[in-house]
């Protein structure tokens, strides 16, 4: 029987010790070390709470409770913990999303609450390059101005919805979303190789941070496929991030994704970890 010992939330009192915490492993918590870099850890900027498990000054375990459900370095003792509090508090979260083990006891002891989930995938191999990629680079690929948004935006639709199985404009009409991909294309991590008004390749720079960066978004014209677009705009933006935000350059894909697997290992990434997500 696992001991039970309470979460608790976190402000920014506890910002030094969340961050040194995070960057023990800068590629797999890039995304949460992100959001706390940039808002802190007030929840009314951070969009959620940050409950840590540990007393001040010796944290183990951090878990994001916002728009995703996020363990962080969280073991057993730590997931029954956050288990409890997320349980208590009711599902406020589109996904449960993290190193495989955590998200697994996780969704075991939240599933009789939560459950069914709409999707889960269960291994997404976390990647990641420190090098520029090893075959040449796309060199139309750019960074996306502002005026091409209405360009950009179908493709972003479109890479949403075949990858998460629902449309970013259902609930909010998109409002969000499109706030999102307009954010990105302000602050330079956009990119795309657009071809007379059209989408060829993009991807995005989700989540920086001084250690790591996230792509995110990929995606390739359907009809476009299978000619190494992927692979050559994988090395433009490898090139790019590295030049512009940080030494590491991270993703995760799905397993059954063989071509995207594939095209990353052709631009340099191996595989360092392995995420699931549990879609709601």
């Amino acid at each position: 029987m696992l001991r039970t010992t309470a979460s608790r939330v976190l402000d920014d009192n506890d910002r030094d010790e969340v961050l040194a915490l995070l960057d023990t492993d800068p590629v797999g918590n890039v995304f949460v070390a992100a959001r706390v870099r940039s808002v802190g850890l007030n929840p009314a900027r951070l969009g959620g709470q940050m409950w840590g498990f540990g007393p001040r000054g010796g944290l183990t375990s951090l878990c994001y409770a916002g728009a995703n459900l996020v363990p962080v370095n969280a073991g057993p003792e730590a997931v029954h913990a956050f288990a409890d509090r997320a349980r208590k508090q009711g599902r406020r979260c589109s996904s449960i999303v993290g190193p495989a083990e955590a998200v697994r006891l996780l969704w075991e002891r939240l599933e009789p609450y939560w459950g069914p989930a709409r999707a889960i995938r269960w291994r997404q191999p976390v990647m990641a390059v420190t090098e520029p990629s090893p075959v040449p680079a796309d060199p139309l690929v750019r960074r996306v101005r502002p005026d091409e948004f209405d360009i950009l935006l179908p493709a972003c639709v479109a890479m949403f919805t075949e990858e998460v199985g629902i449309s970013p404009e259902v609930g909010d009409g998109g409002a969000l979303y499109r706030s999102r991909v307009a954010e990105l294309i302000r602050i330079g991590r956009s990119y795309a190789r657009i071809e007379d008004g059209r989408v060829v390749f993009k991807a995005e720079i989700g989540a920086v941070t001084p250690l790591a960066c996230q792509v995110q978004g990929v995606w390739v014209h359907p009809e476009l496929r299978g000619r190494g677009y992927a692979v050559a705009g994988m090395a433009a933006v490898v090139e790019h991030a590295l030049d512009c935000f940080a030494p590491i350059v991270s993703l995760y894909v799905n397993d059954y994704n063989a071509p995207a697997r594939a095209a990353y290992r052709r631009a340099g990434f191996t595989e360092v970890d392995t995420f699931t997500s549990v879609l709601f």
